[in-house]
């Protein structure tokens, strides 16, 4: 099996591709794609730093789908709790993406709603969630595992107006940068893919000071989970 690993930030995947043996690196579109396998497990794992943002994001599925023919796309990084039941630390498995700044309505399209596609609620792949669930209960017995909604917008969330925007316009569990942008991606391509998010902020007026000082613990913790998911595919 060929899996893409894709993060936006070097701590997002720094530990999964240290972890990579046997390492052939290529580089496409100003991008280093890590291509090895993962301790003894046999699976073919390409590890790799998008940058921030929705374009970025893309443009790494794309080539991931199309260049390296991976069999499924997993998303890892940080993001901003939209729910007060989910604390800092917390991972949230995605079950669907949305992109919460698509905003047609003056063309009288519905909030969140792309034009012309064929749907705009991009579901993950069910076996993948399943077994990332039942591996951060393994692994990361200290904190909560949430599944739900992801919203994905060029915009970092740091005041409550926004996020409660969001909260009642999408229903989401966590916001974050990339993650419907690789699920579009992968849509379109017909590939299963997983968004896991752990929680860094709450997306609120305190998000600027907390995101700093929680982001690589929480990056840490998805981390974790596809090190041991990726021997277990």
């Amino acid at each position: 099996m060929r899996i893409g690993i894709i993060g936006a930030m070097e701590s997002e995947i720094g530990g999964l591709r240290d972890a990579l043996i046997n390492v052939k690196v290529v580089k496409k579109a100003g991008m280093e794609f890590f291509q090895g396998v993962m301790s003894d497990c046999g699976n073919e794992v390409i590890v790799v730093k998008c940058g921030v943002g929705k374009v970025n994001a893309a443009v790494c599925a794309e080539i991931l789908c199309e260049c390296f023919k991976v069999d499924c796309l997993i998303n890892t990084g940080a993001a901003g709790s939209l729910n007060a039941k989910i604390d800092i630390g917390d991972v949230v498995l995605c079950t669907e993406a949305v992109q919460h700044d698509m905003d047609c309505r003056g063309f009288g399209s519905p909030i969140g709603k792309i034009p012309f596609m064929k749907t705009s609620e991009f579901p993950a792949d069910e076996r993948l969630r399943s077994l990332a669930k039942s591996v951060c209960e393994k692994v990361c017995t200290d904190i909560k595992v949430f599944e739900g909604r992801i919203a994905t917008g060029d915009q970092f969330i740091c005041d409550k107006e926004k996020k409660s925007f969001i909260t009642e316009n999408f229903g989401a569990l966590c916001c974050e940068m990339e993650g419907a942008a690789i699920a579009q991606t992968a849509f379109l391509n017909d590939v299963p893919f997983l968004i896991i998010r752990a929680i860094s902020d709450k997306a609120d007026d305190s998000a600027e000071m907390d995101y700093p000082a929680f982001e690589r613990m929480a990056a840490w913790h998805s981390i974790k989970i596809l090190t041991e998911m990726v021997g277990m595919l």
